[in-house]
Formats: C-alpha cells, sequence, structure tokens
C-alpha cells in the first residue's frame, strides 16, 4: 500500500509537537486508503481535493456518503436498451430508460461482509417508483478492485486518472459461485464498460457511464452529475 506523502493529499497540519511519521500514522488511521493504494503518487496528486476526499472517506458503521443530483442525458442503441431490459433478472444493474432531468440519488456505505463499499443509485422514474441500482465495490481479484452486482455476475476493474477524472474500467467479466470466479467469454458480455469521476465545479461532480461493444459500438451512455451532501 503506497504511503501518503504528509498533510498535502487531503490531510491537515499536524499537532504542535507531533512527528510527521506519527501525524501520517493519524491520518492513516481516519481515513479509508483502499481507492488510494490502486493509484500512483503522480496520478493521485493531480486529482482535486474534493475527489480525493471522497475516494479516502472512511464509513464507520452507521454512517454514509450521500450525494444528489439528477440525469442530464441517457443515450441508448436498440440493442443496448434490449441489454438493459434483460439485466433486469439479475436485478436491473443498468439503466432502463431514457429519461433526462429526472433527480438521482447515491448513497454509499461501508460492506463489512464483503471487505468492501456498497453503492445504491436511485433514478426518479416519471411514473411508479424510482429505478433502485446496488452494486458492491470489493477490494481484491487480479487488479485489486471488482464490481458485483446481481446474480453473481461481476468485473475486475482498472482504475486509472485521465485529465484529472478517475476512470474505472472493465478488464474481464465473471460469474462468481461460491468461492470460485468463472471467467465469461468474450461473446457473453456486452462489451467494455467505463465509469468516470471527474469534479465539474464545487462539490460537484460528473459521473458517466459507457458500455461499448467491439462490434454493435457505444450500446449505452449516460451522464449524471450530483454534489456532496453528508461529509461522513
Amino acid at each position: 500500500m503506497t504511503a501518503l506523502r504528509g498533510p498535502s493529499v487531503g490531510g491537515t497540519a499536524p499537532p504542535i509537537g507531533e512527528s510527521p511519521v506519527i501525524a501520517r500514522a493519524h491520518e492513516a488511521d481516519l481515513r479509508d486508503l483502499r481507492f488510494r493504494s490502486l493509484i500512483a503518487d503522480e496520478d493521485w496528486t493531480t486529482l482535486s481535493p474534493a475527489i480525493r476526499r471522497r475516494f479516502t472517506k472512511r464509513l464507520r458503521p452507521g454512517t454514509s456518503a450521500v450525494y444528489v443530483g439528477h440525469v442530464v442525458e441517457t443515450r441508448m442503441s436498440r440493442l443496448g436498451w434490449l441489454l438493459a431490459q434483460a439485466a433486469r433478472l439479475i436485478g436491473g444493474p443498468l439503466p432502463t430508460s431514457r429519461g433526462a432531468g429526472l433527480a438521482s440519488v447515491v448513497s454509499v456505505t461501508e460492506d463489512r461482509s464483503g471487505g468492501g463499499q456498497v453503492w445504491t443509485r436511485l433514478y426518479a422514474r416519471p411514473g411508479g417508483f424510482p429505478q433502485t441500482i446496488n452494486s458492491a465495490k470489493r477490494f481484491g481479484g487480479p487488479t485489486g478492485l471488482e464490481e458485483h452486482v446481481g446474480g453473481g455476475l461481476g468485473m475486475s476493474l482498472d482504475i486509472a486518472v485521465v485529465e484529472g477524472r478517475l476512470v474505472f474500467s472493465s478488464r474481464r467479466y465473471f460469474l462468481r459461485l461460491w468461492r470460485w470466479h468463472l471467467p465469461l467469454p468474450g461473446f457473453l458480455t456486452p462489451g467494455s464498460l467505463t465509469v468516470t469521476h471527474g469534479e465539474t465545479g464545487a462539490n460537484r461532480f460528473a459521473f458517466t457511464l459507457t458500455i461499448r461493444h467491439p462490434w454493435f459500438g457505444t450500446l449505452i451512455r449516460q451522464e449524471a452529475e450530483f454534489r456532496d451532501v453528508v461529509d461522513a
């Protein structure tokens, strides 16, 4: 795990009389460094303080991080729409409509049993209840980070910094059966999935989801904008 280099990385100045080593240890105890450990120092420092804070936020039992916003746009090809409807069979992890301008809420809580975090996204719909999308980020596998959705389906994720944004990209899909991870062949997957997290203003960020198939091009692209509500 990469050690933080003093208070310049989203931290605070050490108390008077406290050694830098003790101060860094104290900071590490107060923050969650699991995402941080997957990113090189030179890339991490190019992120805005707000992004660094969101991805080192320690979520203790009974607390959560909450973000509110709205969907800017959702684009789907016909095949993308069919994919989203079929995915309802495993809990509906993809947007199911081309709605825009509708309210959205994201909450993040610690997943103690899975050793990661549970991300819950609510998307309002013109009629009826909102769509709820649940997924779990777990720190393991060949890349150090996995995304788990319903039905045992998951993917290994690469994480990178591109032009000041965090970019999560699928490397491989798998089916989890008990303790086994069974890799899925390419023809059984929707293609590459990419999620970006980029700052758009004071305590505001854009979330962009893209699924692109090697033969059929972009199947789904959704962009939403959020702002920080709870700093847990």
